[in-house]
C-alpha cells in the first residue's frame, strides 16, 4: 500500500510532532482541528501550531541536521484544517493519527466520526494509556486500527509503541510499522496492555524516585544526579533485560529478596520468571542464556563493543576522569626535596 498523505486529527503538542516528523520524512502531511471553535480561536491555534514546528526545525538547523533550505521545504508539506475540511483531509489520507486529549468519550466520538469519513486509512490513536482493544470498537472495519503511542518529544525521541487490537490485520501491523521506519522511527510491538512498555516501566522508576525523597533517604538533587549518572547512562547503552543478562540474572535475584524483605512493601519482590531462569542456570552472559541466547555469540567483542559504547558516551558527558599523571607526581616529589 503506497502511503504519502498523512493526518494528524489534533493539533495539540502530539498532533505537531507528528507534522515535524512526517514533514522531515517527505510525507504531505495535515494537521487536523475537528474541534469547534471561532474563526480567531482556529486562526491563533493554527499560527501556534505551525510556529511550534518551525521552531523545532530551526533548532534543528542550528544543530546542523538540516539546511535553512530544508526548512522551507519541510514546512510546505504541513497544511492546517479544520472541520470544515475534515471530509476531505480524511478521505485522501493513507494513514491517520488521532491525537486528541486522553478523554475516553473524545476519542471514541473522533474514532467514529474519522472511520466514518475515511473508508480505506490505517487509523492509529496516540493514546498512551487506553488499551487498544477499548478503543478498536469504535472504529469501522477495525481491522485497520492500532495504538500507536509516540514518546515525547515525538520529533526526537525515536521510538513508538505499536499496541495491535485482537482485531487489528497483520497487512494493518506491518505497513503501520514500516511506515514508522520509512519516517526514521524505532517501532516496537506490544501487546494490548495498560501502560504499553515504557510508561508501564518509566512509572515504577519514577513513583519510587519520589518515594525515595518521601522517606527522606536523599535529595531530590542528589537522587537525580544517581539516576542520570548512575542509572541513565548505563540504560543509554543496554537495554534492561540485556543488563540483567550482561551483570547475572542472580545479581537481581539476590537484590530483590533482599530488598522485599528490608522495606515494607511488595513492590521489589522478583517476577517468576526470574526464579524459573536461576532454577535453569540460565543467568545471562556467563551461561550463555539468560532473556537472551548467547551461544552463538563472540561474548568478548560484545563485551569490548558495550564499554566503548560507555565510554564513548561519557567522553562525550565530559564524565571521563583523566588519570594522575606520574610526570606531575615525579616534579612534586623533586619540587619537596629541594
Amino acid at each position: 500500500m503506497a502511503m504519502e498523505h498523512i493526518a494528524a486529527v489534533g493539533a495539540g503538542r502530539m498532533g505537531r510532532g507528528i507534522a515535524h516528523v512526517m514533514a522531515y520524512a517527505g510525507f504531505e502531511v495535515t494537521m487536523l482541528d475537528m474541534k469547534v471553535r471561532s474563526d480567531e480561536s482556529r486562526k491563533s491555534l493554527r499560527e501556534s501550531a505551525l510556529s511550534e514546528v518551525a521552531t523545532n526545525l530551526k533548532t534543528l538547523a542550528t544543530l546542523n541536521l538540516m539546511s535553512s533550505d530544508d526548512l522551507v521545504t519541510i514546512l510546505s508539506r504541513i497544511s492546517f484544517a479544520g472541520p470544515e475540511q475534515a471530509a476531505e483531509v480524511l478521505a485522501k489520507a493513507d494513514v491517520i493519527f488521532e491525537g486528541v486529549p486522553e478523554v475516553m468519550d473524545l476519542k471514541a466520538a473522533s474514532l467514529k466520526e474519522i472511520s466514518q469519513l475515511a473508508k480505506d486509512a490505517i487509523i492509529a490513536s496516540t493514546t498512551s494509556t487506553f488499551d487498544a482493544n477499548e478503543l478498536a470498537i469504535y472504529v469501522d472495519c477495525p481491522e485497520r486500527f492500532a495504538n500507536a503511542h509516540w514518546l515525547n518529544p515525538a520529533f526526537l525521541i525515536p521510538v513508538v509503541e505499536v499496541s495491535p487490537a485482537d482485531t487489528t490485520s497483520q497487512a494493518t501491523l506491518e505497513s503501520l510499522m514500516n511506515l514508522l521506519r520509512r519516517a526514521g522511527k524505532m517501532p516496537v510491538a506490544c501487546k494490548p496492555s495498560p501502560g504499553f512498555i515504557v510508561p508501564r516501566i518509566q512509572a515504577l522508576a519514577m513513583n519510587e524516585a519520589a518515594r525515595l525523597v518521601e522517606d527522606g533517604v536523599a535529595t531530590p538533587a542528589d537522587i537525580d544526579t544517581a539516576t542520570r549518572y548512575g542509572f541513565g547512562v548505563r540504560f543509554a547503552i543496554l537495554g534492561l533485560l540485556e543488563f540483567i543478562d550482561y551483570g547475572g540474572g542472580d545479581i537481581l535475584h539476590y537484590a530483590s529478596r533482599y530488598l522485599s524483605e528490608a522495606l515494607p512493601s511488595e513492590r521489589h519482590v522478583a517476577p517468576g520468571i526470574v526464579n524459573q531462569m536461576m532454577d535453569k542456570q540460565e543467568r545471562g552472559l556467563r551461561d550463555g542464556k539468560g532473556f537472551y541466547d548467547y551461544t552463538n555469540m563472540d561474548v568478548d567483542a560484545y563485551q569490548r563493543e558495550t564499554l566503548t559504547k560507555l565510554v564513548d558516551l561519557l567522553a562525550h558527558l565530559n564524565l571521563v576522569p583523566k588519570p594522575h599523571s606520574a610526570t606531575v607526581e615525579s616534579t612534586s616529589k623533586t619540587s619537596s626535596s629541594a
